[in-house]
């Protein structure tokens, strides 16, 4: 084999199958997305928990909500948007397309009831609906970076 043989050998990339393309940079983006699901959830959780064991929390009667429900069943709705929101940013750091839906779902309903829940703990919600935000946008754009 002559020099320029070897070195031609030693240039090209190294085989890839067809059908697979390279994760690019993006792929940070999508591990964000499943860790900001995982502490949303935890966040929800703890919002939850809450409203089930201290009514008197909230800034707020459960009159001057935006939905005039009584905090047991705020705290019951965000306590399963939270366990939902969890199991799907595991997913999401496992790849799974289902999760990527789920924790687009979830996160506009997370968004939904944060908007109602705005009047007893606005700045709370507030951060909450912004990571939601953040979510949604990195698991629409650049979902499927993760499956490799």
């Amino acid at each position: 084999m002559s020099d320029t043989e070897t070195r031609r050998a030693y240039d090209e990339p190294p085989y890839t199958p067809p059908g697979r393309r390279e994760p690019t940079g993006w792929v940070g983006m999508v591990v964000f997305a499943g860790v900001m699901l995982l502490m949303l959830g935890s966040f929800q959780a703890i919002e939850g928990l809450v409203a089930l064991f201290r009514d008197d929390f909230y800034v707020t009667t459960n009159n001057g909500l935006v939905i005039p429900m009584d905090f047991s069943s705020w705290g019951w709705t965000h306590l399963i948007i939270g366990v939902i929101t969890a199991l799907a940013g595991f997913g999401v750091l496992a790849g799974q397309m289902w999760a990527r839906v789920v924790g687009i779902v979830i996160a506009v309903i997370s968004a939904l009831a944060n908007l109602a829940f705005l009047p007893a703990y606005p700045i709370w919600s507030t951060i909450v609906i912004a990571i939601d935000v953040l979510v949604i946008y990195a698991l629409t754009a650049h979902g499927r970076e993760v499956r490799y």
